[in-house]
């Protein structure tokens, strides 16, 4: 059951779709080939302010998008990579942002470390 944690940095005065949440699970579960209910995404919105880069970044113009997976097992670096790079070009579109301002970090193995309902 892939679990997926997305942080937005808002743009001035956005305001994200209410459905957004369900679009990126949807886009995930194909990904991932996951039956229904099985692809889990908790999304939160960041304003502006709480990000920043060094140097006295981020431009105006980049709204990054965090994207965190969390998986029972990962898969080989090859197959991964390849998620990755179908989370990112689907992402980037139901996000409304640069392909390459979404970002794909993927957490250590859930297996042995995450028990659902105590379980």
């Amino acid at each position: 059951m892939p679990i997926l944690e997305v942080e937005i940095i808002l743009r001035v005065n956005e305001k994200l779709k209410a459905d957004l949440a369900g679009d990126i699970s949807n886009v995930a579960g194909g990904i991932f080939n996951s039956p229904d209910g099985h692809t889990w995404v908790k999304l939160r919105e960041m304003p502006r302010g709480y990000y920043a880069e060094n140097g006295g970044g981020p431009p105006e113009d980049i709204s990054p998008v965090f994207v965190s997976v969390l998986k029972r097992q990962l898969p080989g670096l090859v197959e991964m990579q390849a998620e990755a790079a179908r989370l990112s070009a689907e992402i980037w579109v139901v996000c409304n942002r640069p392909k390459e301002n979404v970002h794909i970090l993927y957490l250590p193995p859930g297996a042995g470390r995450i028990f659902f309902g105590g379980s």
